[in-house]
C-alpha cells in the first residue's frame, strides 16, 4: 500500500510537469483562437506528443503497479503456505512441538470474555450469558447493554493480559466462545455481522507475539450440549436431538476450520465443553449419541483443515469416558477432562488415567480450579507425575480464584441486587429497578476495574499452578 501511494504521487508530479492540454468549450473539441493554419498544425502535434507522453507514463506505472501488486500477492500467499511439520503433533500419549521437543500444556482460560458466565459477575441466578444481557437490557436499556458488552470486549482481555499470562510461565490460552459470535445471531450487543473471527483474529495475534499455544473451545454451542447455564441454553442439550443445531454445529466449525487452517499457533479444536450434565432421566440415551455428534464435526473439520488436533471431552463435566467406543476414526485426536474438588491424588482421577492408557492418545485437564494454593499445588503435581497437562479456570473474575482479581466497583451491590430480584413481571421489573444513571455509572466502572492495570494479581494462586 505505501509503494502504491508513493508511485500515485509520482505520476501526478510527473503529470504536472507535462505542458497543459488547451481547453475546449466543446467537449472533445479542440480550438486554438488566433492561430493561423500552420500555427494550429503545430499545436495539435505538440499536444498529440503530450498526450502520447501521458499515455506512455501511465502504462508504465501500471505495469509497475501490477508487477508489484503481483509480487505482494505471491509474498502473501507464501506466507501462508505453512506444512504440516510447523503444527503441534501427536506421538502416543505426548504432544510434540515442531522442534520436537514435548510440549506440556500448561496456561489458562479466558472465560467470560466472550462466553459471560454470571458468578463471574458475583451474580447467582442470573448465571448465563442470555439471563445476564436480559438483566442489562431490563436495568439501562438495550441500546446502553449494546455499548457496555462492546467496551467490555475491548477491555476485559487485551494484548497485555496474554503478556501478562506468558511472563507467568504460561505456555497455553483455552478460549471459551459462544457459537453465535460466527452467526447474525443477538449476541453481546451485536444483532448482526458479529466480531468472533475478529476477535479470535487479534488473540491469534497476541498469542503469537508471546509464543503461546491457543485451544479453541466452542463453550456454548448451538441447540445446548449441557443443558445447563454453562451452555447458555433452555435447560436441555438440544443439540444430540436436533439435525438442525447439529448441522449449524458443523458449518461453525467448518468455518473456523478454513480460516485457521496454516495457523500453528492454534493447538486444537474443542468440538464442545462438558456434554450432558448429569441431570436428565435419558441421561444414557444421550451419551449414546456423544460420540456419533463429534464424529460429524470431525468429519466437517477435515473438509477443509487436516493440520491441527481435535480435542473431545467427556460426558457427565468432562469426566465420563465410557461413551467413547472408536479412538481411531481421526488419527489427530486428544482426549480432555475437568476436575473440581476431591481429593488432589492419582486415586482421585484413576479411571481418567486408564481410559487414557486404554488408546494411548494425550489428556488433558482443561478445566481445574477453585479451590486452595495447596490443594492445587498438590493436584498439580499428580499431573505433572501422570503426564496431564492443565489449564485453569478462569484467568479473570470478580474477587480472587483466579490469576488477576476485579475489585467490585462502587454500588455494584445494587446491580447484584437486582439481578436477584424478583423479575418475572413487569411490575417486579420496576419495583426492583435501582437509579438508572448510578446503575450505568457501576457498570462502566466495571469495565475499567476489569483492565489488567486495575487487577488485583493473585500471586499465591498464580505460584501453585507451577508454571516456573
Amino acid at each position: 500500500m505505501l509503494i502504491f501511494l508513493i508511485i500515485s504521487c509520482l505520476f501526478v508530479h510527473a503529470s504536472s510537469l507535462l505542458p497543459p492540454i488547451p481547453d475546449s468549450p466543446v467537449r472533445g473539441v479542440l480550438i486554438f483562437p488566433n492561430f493561423g493554419e500552420a500555427k494550429a498544425n503545430i499545436a495539435t502535434n505538440t499536444i498529440t506528443k503530450i498526450i502520447a507522453m501521458k499515455h506512455l507514463l501511465a502504462t508504465s506505472i501500471t505495469i509497475a503497479l501490477l508487477s508489484l501488486g503481483l509480487a505482494g500477492c505471491g509474498e502473501k500467499q507464501a506466507t501462508k503456505e505453512v506444512t504440516s511439520d510447523a503444527f503441534v503433533t501427536i506421538q502416543g500419549q505426548d504432544l510434540i512441538k515442531p522442534d520436537g521437543t514435548k510440549l506440556f500444556i500448561m496456561g489458562t482460560n479466558l472465560g467470560n470474555w466472550l462466553n459471560p458466565e454470571g458468578y463471574m459477575f458475583k451474580f447467582n441466578k442470573t448465571n448465563s450469558g442470555r439471563f445476564i444481557n436480559e438483566m442489562f437490557c431490563q436495568l439501562v436499556g438495550p441500546d446502553f447493554t449494546a455499548d457496555f458488552w462492546k467496551a467490555f470486549k475491548d477491555n476485559y482481555v487485551t494484548r497485555e493480559d496474554i503478556r501478562f499470562i506468558k511472563e507467568q510461565g504460561a505456555n497455553t490460552i483455552r478460549l471459551p466462545f459462544h457459537y453465535k459470535l460466527f452467526t447474525d445471531e443477538d449476541y453481546m450487543g451485536l444483532t448482526a455481522d458479529q466480531d468472533g473471527f475478529a476477535r479470535v483474529d487479534s488473540l491469534v495475534e497476541w498469542c503469537r507475539e508471546s509464543d503461546l499455544y491457543l485451544i479453541l473451545d466452542m463453550h456454548d454451542a448451538p441447540g445446548g450440549q449441557t443443558g445447563d447455564n454453562i451452555d447458555d441454553s433452555y435447560g436441555y442439550p438440544w443439540l444430540f436431538d436436533s439435525e438442525v443445531s447439529q448441522q449449524l454445529y458443523c458449518d461453525i466449525w467448518r468455518r473456523i476450520a478454513d480460516r485457521y487452517k496454516n495457523e500453528p499457533v492454534i493447538l486444537g479444536y474443542e468440538l464442545f465443553n462438558e456434554p450432558i450434565a448429569p441431570y436428565f432421566e435419558n441421561m444414557e440415551e444421550l451419551n449414546g449419541k456423544l460420540e456419533d455428534v463429534y464424529k460429524k464435526g470431525v468429519a466437517a473439520i477435515r473438509e477443509v483443515d487436516s493440520n491441527h488436533i481435535i480435542l473431545l471431552g467427556g460426558a457427565q463435566w468432562n469426566g465420563n469416558f465410557k461413551p467413547f467406543k472408536d479412538s481411531k476414526f481421526d488419527d489427530k485426536i486428544m482426549y480432555t477432562c475437568h476436575r473440581y474438588g476431591g481429593e488432589p491424588t492419582q486415586a482421585a482421577i484413576q479411571t481418567i488415567i486408564n481410559f487414557r492408557d486404554s488408546v494411548n492418545l494425550p489428556m488433558y485437564m482443561g478445566e481445574i480450579g477453585h479451590n486452595t494454593d495447596e490443594w492445587q499445588a498438590a493436584f498439580c503435581q499428580t499431573m505433572r507425575e501422570n503426564n496431564i497437562g492443565y489449564t485453569f479456570w478462569p484467568y479473570k473474575k470478580m474477587d480472587g480464584s483466579s490469576f488477576v482479581g476485579i475489585t467490585p466497583p462502587e454500588n455494584w451491590a445494587n446491580i447484584v441486587y437486582f439481578s436477584e430480584a424478583p423479575r418475572a413481571t413487569y411490575k417486579e421489573i420496576r419495583e426492583a429497578r435501582p437509579a438508572q444513571a448510578m446503575s450505568r455509572k457501576a457498570m462502566m466502572d466495571f469495565i475499567e476495574a476489569c483492565k489488567l492495570k486495575n487487577c488485583v494479581v493473585q500471586e499465591g494462586y498464580i505460584r501453585s499452578l507451577g508454571m516456573k
